[in-house]
């Protein structure tokens, strides 16, 4: 009969102990009330308004390049040239695959008050008209104030009052495993935030020697081409740029330019429109101790100079087989080598050190001008031309293109870049991507010879020659659709 008296009084204690324990915990529990990291929301409410869409109407996207790209973009061929790819984005986050109008989205920061904005120089190249969307819904025009190829930045100004600006901090203030976020326009869906940390400093991608990116795991994707990486101090740190990505998507492995970089680029831009670097024309290969002991080295310093432009600012002072050791006051290395001529002023007269069939000497240099990169191959050439009576699109190749095709062995020939549904040309079977060589047993020089055919019939086909992935075939086109 004791154990309902026992649990009674047991339960009275414990309510006892009820506001007791409440105390306790109370200061603990405002304590880490007070203390609870708020997330990046400050930040962003801070940083996101001065992040822009910048939206561009394509003036001269080489039709064949786009058309080489559509054919081999399921096949897995030449796959490494896809795995660093630049944030541009369309609607969809893919090249047009049609005929209409094309707009190409990316995103840019404002920098200063007045309108002057920062993007990624391959959003815009190319573009007809460029159109800034800003955080509060307006749209207006952009002038380009100036593009530089080699880091990939362009700077605009648009006018639409005071603006809020980001401000560039130093990539010397982070460290790996500092956090980061990036805002911008993925995929066209409108403004995103994203965080992550940096992953890595002074990466070197797409050969590029003259950026050492920073790399992060934020999420970034097509469309985040030019937006802002910041330190959770509110400071710009970095342009993204590229992403690594087999699948076209974020896994992971973004990257972006440097904020000093961005800063002395955009310093030339505005008052120059352009950038000048040093040049000096040479070609070399990294020392090994092998190649050293070779020449009679001690040590394995400097680079062996193994071609020299016949045009360059090097003819004449340097020789094929000359190990370059330094240039000024710089030592020399194969990793920095186009970096410290790249600072050069063009014109000036400096002295580089040389081993010259094995004694030092000191040569006089006079530093010439660097020339732009080639253009984009998606962003050059013509646009394609339309065969009425085939109801299909072609362009002229180059090279590159019919290596891009599989048809390296073919001297000329036009690629198919549109098909008309129900047209002559596609139910023949042809497809987006074929090369055209022949019409009959004419060799197709250029668009002219197949312009003004005439319209196939079953009485009067069309005899055409085609290559097709590496293969070569004749077919008839009668504008049926084949049995």
């Amino acid at each position: 009969m004791d154990n309902p008296n026992r649990l009674a009084i047991a339960c009275a204690h414990a309510l006892r102990l009820i506001p007791v324990l409440l105390a306790l915990f109370q200061p603990f529990t405002c304590a880490a009330s007070d203390t609870m990291p708020s997330g990046y929301a400050p930040l962003v409410r801070k940083a996101a308004p001065s992040v822009v869409t910048v939206i561009v109407e394509e003036l001269s996207v080489g039709a064949g390049e786009r058309a080489a790209a559509r054919a081999t973009a399921d096949t897995g061929y030449d796959a490494v040239g896809v795995i660093i790819r630049r944030l541009l984005s369309g609607a969809n986050g893919s090249p047009r695959g049609d005929d209409k109008e094309f707009r190409a989205l990316g995103s840019g920061f404002v920098i200063r008050a007045d309108g002057l904005i920062v993007t990624n120089r391959h959003v815009i190249a190319g573009a007809r008209t460029v159109r800034v969307r800003l955080a509060d819904g307006r749209e207006v025009p952009a002038k380009i104030i100036g593009v530089d190829a080699v880091t990939d930045i362009a700077l605009l100004k648009v006018s639409a009052g005071n603006l809020p600006a980001l401000h560039f901090g130093s990539t010397q203030a982070v460290s790996v495993g500092d956090a980061v976020i990036a805002i911008g326009n993925p995929f066209g869906l409108g403004q995103s935030v994203s965080a992550g940390i940096i992953s890595a400093r002074a990466r070197i991608i797409e050969d590029d020697p003259y950026i050492d990116f920073l790399q992060t795991d934020a999420a970034i994707n097509h469309g985040n081409s030019g937006g802002p990486l910041l330190s959770t101090d509110g400071t710009v740190i970095g342009v993204t740029s590229a992403i690594f990505s087999p699948s076209g998507g974020s896994v992971g492995l973004g990257f972006a330019i440097p904020a000093e970089t961005v800063v002395g680029v955009i310093g030339q831009l505005e008052a120059h429109g352009r950038v000048e670097r040093g040049y000096i024309g040479i070609s070399g290969q990294e020392m090994t101790p092998q190649v050293a002991k070779a020449l009679g080295m001690k040590t394995s310093a400097g680079i062996l100079v193994t071609a020299i432009d016949a045009a360059g600012p090097a003819v004449g002072a340097l020789w094929v087989g000359d190990v370059l050791l330094s240039i000024g006051a710089s030592a020399v290395t194969f990793k920095n080598l186009s970096k410290i001529t790249a600072r050069l002023t063009p014109k000036a007269l400096v002295v580089a050190s040389v081993l010259r069939a094995g004694k030092p000497q000191s040569v006089a240099l006079t530093i010439g001008q660097l020339p732009d990169p080639p253009s984009d191959p998606a962003l050059t050439g013509g646009e394609d031309t339309w065969v009425p009576a085939l109801k299909l699109g072609v362009a002229g190749t180059t090279a590159d293109i019919r290596k891009t095709i599989k048809a390296n062995d073919e001297q000329s020939g036009l690629i198919v870049t549109q098909l008309r549904p129900a047209g002559p040309g596609a139910l023949a079977g042809l497809k987006v991507g074929d090369l055209i060589t022949h019409v009959g047993p004419k060799q197709l020089a250029g668009v002219a010879d197949i312009a003004a055919i005439a319209t196939p019939t079953p009485q009067a086909p069309l005899l055409i020659r085609v290559v097709r992935d590496g293969s070569a075939a004749f077919i008839a086109i009668t504008g049926q659709a084949e049995p």
